[in-house]
């Protein structure tokens, strides 16, 4: 293994003392043009990296931010952090990714974690928020892909997005159609749900089924096998994610089940994968990396003092028309 390199080492490497390496690399302080030559020769033969923490405590500055996902294997969410991260480090911030399971206690966790690495600001994709687990934190919070009147929040226009896939479904000829709902403890999977829900009820000549599922891969491989034998009537499938409406197209395949003439699909989040099935997922798209990079930008501005002209940030979705809807008239 590859010896870490300290600032000691730098420091010998460049022939002066470790407190004028520590002002060079911090600028901080005085040193001669030919000391400064030197010591960033060193860092650069040595590959030196500087602690982040320690920097940040010496110059009582940090840089670094929090973000605290639900899921980290589930492909929507990696984007979002992307998206953060990708906003973060053009403006010379680190970020540090904690993944929660959707549990509180572990959430919190995270949040102590963070607290005592010196963390500037948190941005929080949480299953469900908790504001307990925020109160009394000396930083500035901004929640991503979840709402609360107490802190700023970046989102996707859930009400829209459950109604247009509703609304696809119903006027490309689907009559019997499942609707997956999701974890009704989480906000934003509720409000698609309710609002599809709302429009297929009040759409003559249509019957709506519901359907609960994980958000997970193994909560999804079980939805599918639920769904054909419980409803299988069903001609149109509205997933509460990707990941479900995956399965479910899989599991209809298998079943003979011809897509989009006999089963019309509709997933929720574009991920990647969806352009690569086949045939290839029709889905509502979420924003997901713009949404990070908004909620980062939001997060800057709070820890900069900034106005914000807008608490909510709310963005908006789109059907993304594959193969697994019949092509509209």
């Amino acid at each position: 293994m590859r010896k870490l390199v300290t600032i000691r080492d730098v420091a010998k490497e460049a022939g002066v003392s470790v407190a004028t390496v520590s002002r060079v690399i911090n600028g901080s302080g005085y040193a001669h043009i030919d000391t400064k030559k030197a010591v960033e020769l060193a860092v650069s033969k040595l590959q030196y990296k500087p602690n982040e923490v320690a920097r940040s405590l010496y110059k009582r500055k940090s840089k670094l931010i929090g973000l605290i996902l639900p899921d980290i294997t589930n492909p929507f969410f990696p984007e979002l952090s992307r998206g953060v991260e990708d906003y973060l480090q053009r403006r010379g911030y680190r970020l540090i990714i904690g993944n929660s399971d959707g549990k509180q206690e572990k959430e919190r966790e995270y949040i102590n974690t963070f607290s005592q690495n010196n963390i500037i600001g948190i941005i929080a994709s949480t299953s469900e928020y908790n504001d307990r687990n925020y109160q009394d934190l000396n930083m500035p919070v901004v929640l991503l892909d979840r709402t609360t009147e107490d802190l700023p929040a970046v989102y996707a226009d859930q009400h829209a997005g459950g109604e247009l896939a509703a609304a696809v479904l119903t006027e490309r000829g689907s009559k019997e159609i499942t609707l997956v709902r999701g974890p009704i403890t989480i906000k934003p999977v509720r409000e698609r749900y309710q609002s599809a829900l709302e429009l297929l009820q009040n759409t003559e000549g249509v019957n709506v089924q519901v359907l609960d599922s994980m958000l997970s891969f193994q909560g999804a491989k079980s939805c599918a096998k639920e769904l054909f034998e419980k409803y299988p009537e069903t001609d149109g499938v509205i997933a509460c994610n990707d990941i479900v409406a995956s399965a479910i197209l899989q599991e209809g395949l298998r079943l003979g089940r011809r897509i989009p003439e006999d089963l019309q699909i509709i997933g929720y989040d574009d991920i990647p994968m969806c352009a690569l099935l086949y045939p290839a997922l029709s889905t509502i798209r979420q924003p997901a990396y713009e949404m990070g990079e908004v909620a980062a930008e939001t997060l800057i501005k709070m820890i900069n003092s900034e106005h914000l002209m807008e608490q909510h940030i709310k963005l908006d979705v789109t059907f993304i028309d594959r193969q697994t809807t019949r092509k509209g008239m």
